[in-house]
């Protein structure tokens, strides 16, 4: 990759040969590779795209261009507050894209020391009672439609077990983490985001203000009394970061991965039946249908070549997880057991909490299995539809059918 700085200001993203192509559409949703190799055809490893109507960006779809700019937070800022300026305070996106003060959109000292407070919360969460916890969750959950014969893993299955779960990691009540988690999905969705935002915001300084009088052992307790001294702003961002990380990519990775095995012949007609497992399954996913397709944005520091192309400072640069993890120019044939995907990002802002979301998928589909090994997909495959919206990877619902079965026995959590 060709990367050389410039002094040039533009005022936003080249227009690359061609209009710009929308990431907001029920077309891109219903498939987003036709577009990726039609962009890759056209216009190599950048592609002019709207996030939102008038809102322009660069997608980044070439894996090797990926990985130097997630490797180079010297060029490429995660801090957004210049392109902010640019941007209506209603624009549909921009509660996903504005800045906060936490790890995601910081540098330097100050993402210093937000990471080391989150991933210290975050690696003292102890891993044993977290598959524990999964299991009790998910037992009811399972329960509560085993003897119907059908159901949608979407609604209620795999957002309700990850939701309940990310709770009990953040020793949320229910009632708050209700209000976090519906805001959250409509910034996700970009319909009404900025009353989704309002409510996330408000939710979780409410949890703040509840460990700050009363700490427990949980994730929030852990960020409160951590020696960063994160203010209630801080804490509230933090937590909000939390929330957006561990409810919508968890809840699609679970989903996209029950749909490849209950729709390949590789994975229906052998996970079931033990020959291959379902970390497999969610390797293969996290290649080829991540729960996040665009995301892990970026902003050149000044005007900056690459590929070839110059990027014009301070502008949205989105990488595209889904079309760089399928690149021809890395993509091979077998990716069992293959880990260098870009789906939980790179970098000194990569995922700190990849294994607990690892642990919880894997754990949320073979706990469903387990129990209804017959399960099958109620509908053919076509019919399914994808959430619209830049971001997210997303069924609309993932409806299915097996025997009816009677309820299984839970456990008690150690």
């Amino acid at each position: 990759m060709n990367i050389e700085s410039n002094p040039r200001s533009a005022a936003m993203p080249p227009d690359l040969g061609g209009p710009r192509i929308s990431l907001y559409t029920e077309e891109y949703a219903a498939d987003p590779y036709r577009t990726h190799r039609e962009m890759l055809r056209r216009f190599g490893s950048l592609a002019p795209v709207e996030l939102a109507p008038g809102v322009p960006a660069t997608l980044v779809i070439g894996y090797h261009t990926a990985l130097r700019i997630l490797n180079d937070p010297d060029r490429f800022s995660s801090d957004p507050r210049v392109w902010e300026q640019t941007v209506p305070a209603d624009c549909p996106i921009r509660p996903m894209m504005e800045w906060y003060p936490n790890p995601l959109h910081s540098g330097g000292s100050d993402h210093t020391r937000y990471r080391s407070a989150t991933a210290e919360a975050l690696g003292r969460v102890d891993l044993h009672r977290l598959h524990d916890t999964v299991e009790q969750l998910a037992t009811p959950l399972i329960n509560s439609f085993c003897a119907d014969g059908h159901c949608d893993v979407v609604g209620q299955y795999a957002l309700p077990l990850v939701f309940a779960t990310l709770n009990a990691i953040l020793g949320c009540t229910a009632d708050i983490g209700r209000r976090a988690a519906t805001g959250m999905a409509a910034v996700f969705d970009t319909v009404e985001a900025a009353d989704g935002n309002r409510m996330i915001l408000g939710a979780l300084d409410e949890l703040t203000r509840m460990k700050r009088a009363e700490p427990t052992e949980d994730v929030t307790s852990r960020l409160v009394a951590h020696p960063a001294g994160l203010d209630d702003e801080e804490m509230v961002c933090h937590l909000a970061l939390l929330y957006a990380a561990g409810i919508e990519p968890p809840q699609n990775l679970i989903v996209n991965t029950l749909l490849l095995m209950l729709t390949d012949e590789r994975f229906a007609g052998n996970v079931l039946g033990g020959s291959l497992s379902t970390r497999d399954a969610l390797d293969e996913v996290l290649f080829t249908n991540p729960p996040l397709a665009n995301y892990c944005i970026r902003y050149p520091r000044r005007p900056i070549l690459v590929d070839d192309v110059w990027l014009p400072a301070h502008q949205p640069v989105l990488i595209s997880m889904a079309a760089c993890n399928n690149d021809p120019a890395v993509r091979s044939g077998n990716i069992t057991d293959n880990r260098s995907h870009l789906a939980f990002g790179v970098g000194p802002h990569a995922c700190p909490a990849r294994p607990m979301a690892m642990l919880i998928v894997q754990d949320a589909i073979d706990q469903l299995l387990d129990a209804l090994p017959e399960i099958e997909l109620a509908v053919p495959r076509e019919e399914l539809r994808w959430r619209p919206g830049p971001f997210h990877r997303s069924l609309v619902a993932l409806p299915v059918i097996f025997p009816s079965s009677p309820p299984i026995q839970g456990i008690a959590i150690r």
